[in-house]
């Protein structure tokens, strides 16, 4: 059944009340688009960290507890639309780059960052594992950011059953070389290129989020898009806010994609190393 699925490029800081507001904006154009699954960007709760270099502990954003009544006030504004948003997650004195996945009946899925660039490592743990777990609009695994710059990690939740990855990002442009374009820099072309590998390798549904504007030295990039099974770009948003919707089948697009070659059949894994 062909659902709608979006992807947000949005900007989020560390004003709560502001970003809810900014969610509840996002989710009521969704749902007036028809969209059954909305990713929201990394950090949409809080905002991401303002200098990666050199972290300053009084600029952190907002730690939250799994269980945070926010949670529950965006479960109510999302109803019956599934909708991923990250998160800085408290759990005692550590701190997760986060997300999680909700409706309006609960929490379907959590997860926890597991690659950790530049000095993300000062500020958050790392996160254990990837898991894939099922919803209304199919069976879903989550990314942010950096995990999706190792192939390892898409391909695990896909070897999980995931048919959709939603990759929630808070990705800026390059911080060491810098162009005088947008399109000739160097994080923006990984940004879509890790997009679309991710899918076509995988031959799943990739719904890639991120933050716009800026965050104390960052720029970041937008582009948040859809990506369907053989790495082609059903929407995007460029640099720009807002949505990119995309309608799709999602079992029917797959199976396509693996009717005559099928990488996950035809994995070998006792020849890799």
């Amino acid at each position: 059944m062909p659902i709608r699925i979006a992807a947000a490029a949005a900007h989020f800081g560390r004003d709560l009340e502001h970003d809810l507001g900014r969610i509840g904006k996002l989710i009521g154009d969704a749902r007036a688009a028809g969209v059954g699954l909305l990713v929201l960007p990394d950090a949409a709760l809080g905002g991401y960290l303002a200098d990666l270099r050199h972290p300053d502990p009084s600029a952190f954003p907002p730690a939250l507890k799994p269980d945070d009544p926010i949670f529950e006030r965006i479960a109510a504004t999302a109803r019956e639309m599934v909708v991923c948003v990250g998160f800085c997650e408290a759990d005692g004195d550590e701190r997760y780059n986060a997300a999680v996945c909700l409706t309006g009946d609960g929490v379907l899925g959590r997860h926890r960052k597991v690659h950790l660039p530049a000095a993300e490592g000062v500020v958050y743990r790392a996160g254990a594992g990837f898991a894939s777990f099922d919803t209304p609009v199919g069976r879903i695994g989550m990314l942010i950011d950096y995990d999706k710059t190792f192939p390892e990690s898409a391909r695990t939740l896909a070897l999980d059953g995931a048919e959709i990855v939603a990759c929630l990002s808070a990705w800026p442009a390059s911080l060491t070389n810098a162009a005088p374009k947008m399109s000739q820099d160097r994080q923006s072309r990984l940004f879509d290129l890790y997009d679309c590998a991710r899918a076509a390798e995988n031959q799943i549904v990739v719904v890639s989020s991120n933050q716009t504007g800026a965050a104390g030295g960052m720029r970041f990039l937008g582009q948040a898009k859809v990506v369907g099974p053989a790495g082609n770009v059903l929407a995007r948003t460029w640099a720009k806010a807002g949505l990119a919707v995309a309608e799709l089948d999602v079992a029917l697009e797959i199976a396509q994609a693996r009717r005559v070659l099928s990488h996950l059949a035809e994995l070998r894994p006792e020849a890799y190393r």
